[in-house]
């Protein structure tokens, strides 16, 4: 059965590739990005590659931005957007993570409670927020948006358990993606490269850290967004979805046994 489906940051990487997948699926797929000359570009890519999506500007920091959701019956709300910040928690500028917890986090579930309103009172709806494997595991340097998806794994958990709770056919579940080859883990880990000067209690050790990252990246990511599009999918179309849909699943696996071994 076609769904109404929305995706934020739906101008490049799981985003975008979802969006696509989602629409030749035969859904109808509203494809948001944060700004004019992402949806424009998107618009040609999809024109380009015979997808049917309708494109628009959603940057969810927006509150005006984030009522356009009032007009259309959702059934699906996927919470794909978010920003990436790395460093360590000894010298990090704490507005990089309160940046962070804004977009990840606040702006996100604000951007929620307006899809919730229609899908309550509907009583049916789904919505997915896309956390990461990052949000299960400390990861030393990471952690600024590790500490976002955190949360945001939490809210998600004890959302689904008051929807539950409310009877009203809505669900939520968790996305987490593991290490995929997007370019976004490797923007994030360079982001506190800009700051780190030879003031930073690392200074001394940036270029090893730098090499080290880069070579962990190029050894674990997963090379294609397909996997964890496919769980979207899942996600999206199933009557009662799971809590929790992960890709790759060696990484979740590789979580699992770390937590378990205190890792």
């Amino acid at each position: 059965m076609s769904k109404t489906i929305l995706i934020t940051g739906a101008g490049t990487g799981i985003g975008k590739d979802a969006a696509f997948a989602l629409a030749q699926r035969g859904h109808r797929v509203l494809a948001t990005t944060q700004t004019d000359a992402q949806a424009l570009s998107l618009e040609q890519d999809a024109r380009t590659h015979h997808v049917v999506l309708e494109v628009f500007k959603l940057d969810i920091t927006l509150e005006h931005d984030r009522e356009k959701l009032m007009p259309y019956d959702l059934d699906v709300l996927i919470n794909n957007a978010a920003i990436g910040e790395s460093g360590s928690l000894a010298e990090v500028d704490m507005k990089r993570v309160r940046q962070l917890f804004e977009v990840n986090l606040f702006c996100t579930l604000e951007l929620t409670q307006v899809a919730l309103r229609k899908m309550i009172k509907r009583e049916s709806g789904t919505v997915l927020l896309v956390s990461s494997i990052a949000g299960r595991v400390p990861m030393p340097f990471l952690m600024p948006y590790s500490m976002s998806k955190f949360a945001l794994s939490a809210a998600g958990a004890g959302l689904r358990a008051e929807m539950d709770q409310l009877k009203k056919n809505i669900h939520i579940s968790l996305i987490e993606p593991g290490a995929i080859h997007t370019g976004f883990n490797q923007a994030m880990t360079d982001s506190k490269y800009a700051w780190m000067g030879n003031s930073s209690y690392f200074s001394h050790q940036a270029e090893k850290m730098q090499k080290q990252e880069r070579a962990t990246f190029k050894l674990v990511e997963a090379r294609s967004t397909q996997g964890i599009v496919k769980q979207i999918i899942k996600a999206s179309e199933a009557n009662r979805p799971k809590l929790r849909y992960v890709s790759p699943w060696i990484q979740g696996f590789g979580v699992r046994m770390a937590r378990i071994f205190g890792i």
